[in-house]
């Protein structure tokens, strides 16, 4: 059999499509010599993905569990049929194809920084279902691709806090690229995981010129934001209420319209919210995955928003080390993550 560097000849239907994209592929554990066969420890379900599950269930855990064995079961891969999403996993390395030369040896523990949806993974047991914090302790086996990315696990933070924030390792590397300083940035969804991650990046990256607004829906935790100086203000909003976000949001950057807005939020019918509030020829970055992509650009066009819309790629050049340094660098993030993530 010839070897794809992308997994496709693990695809089981249909032919011709990466593993992403397939309905079904082949999760044998037997691994080619381009694979990386893992013991996983953790998956971390995204978070919109996690969210309709939890509602689907009715927050029953039992449900959940069920749920996820049985989309594992039908596709060989964790991957929502109704989001199209899936998550990361940490864990140990268990065995390396013949034909890799990396850096790393069996026992490593690693985090996978490529999705659910294309990782071939079988489910021996599911220990624990951790609600609060979208996390999955499994009893499984899982294989990385050769082209598939990692992240060797950090000695000076547990393995955790490390997932918590590898999760999201995306949108704080993006949001460095992008925020210019004297930019008026609006993060919708501020109080979760990447949302605050994005909130902090962009205060660094705005100077003293720019504002940074910050959109969440309790009070504490606007509060919480304030007191850790993510952003200079922040407002309280219904993101599925566009029009309340856009005069709120505005109202908090002296009337004017934003360049860049980020979307960080983990339900559906958030698109508006995040396009309305941007200036012509500014930058609407979707990094949630429950957006519509047909909502977002049909939505711009309706409102006649001529927007630079940017779907949130979970992989920009060193990420994992940016992400890493923002929980060294910064001790209330760090706090945070630990008190609320792990």
């Amino acid at each position: 059999m010839k070897l794809c560097k992308f997994g496709t000849n693990r695809v089981v239907e249909p032919h011709g499509v990466l593993p992403q994209a397939a309905l079904k592929i082949n999760n044998d554990m037997t691994i080619y010599g381009n694979e990386i066969l893992i013991d996983v420890i953790s998956l971390n379900i995204d978070s919109a993905s996690f969210a309709q599950l939890k509602d689907e269930a009715g927050g029953d855990e039992g449900k959940i569990a069920a749920k996820i064995k049985e989309i594992v079961g039908e596709r060989g891969k964790m991957q929502n049929p109704v989001t199209g999403s899936g998550g990361m996993l940490i864990g140990k390395v268990a065995q390396i194809g013949a034909n890799l030369s990396i850096d790393l040896k069996v026992g490593d523990k690693i985090a996978t920084l490529v999705s659910l949806s294309l990782t071939p993974l079988k489910i021996k047991e599911i220990k624990a279902i951790q609600m609060d914090i979208d996390r999955v302790d499994v009893d499984a086996q899982a294989i990385l691709f050769e082209s598939g990315i990692y992240a060797k696990l950090p000695e000076d933070m547990t393995e955790a806090l490390a997932l918590a924030a590898l999760d999201v390792a995306g949108a704080p590397a993006q949001t460095a690229k992008m925020v210019k300083p004297g930019d008026a940035v609006l993060v919708l969804g501020a109080s979760g995981k990447s949302g605050m991650m994005c909130c902090y990046e962009a205060m660094k990256r705005v100077g003293p010129t720019g504002n940074v607004v910050a959109m969440c829906r309790k009070e504490e935790d606007k509060k919480r934001i304030l007191e850790c100086g993510f952003a200079h203000q922040v407002i309280l909003s219904d993101v599925t209420n566009a029009l309340d976000v856009l005069e709120k949001a505005t109202a908090a950057n002296d009337g004017r319209e934003f360049d860049l807005s980020i979307n960080c939020v983990n339900i559906p019918n958030s698109e508006m919210a995040s396009i309305l509030p941007v200036r012509d020829g500014g930058i609407v970055y979707f990094f949630s995955m429950a957006v519509s992509f047909t909502k977002a650009a049909l939505g711009a066009e309706g409102v006649g928003k001529d927007v630079n819309m940017i779907i949130g790629n979970g992989y920009t050049k060193d990420h994992a080390a940016i992400t890493l340094h923002q929980l060294r660098e910064s001790p209330k993030l760090r706090k945070i993550f630990e008190e609320r993530y792990i």
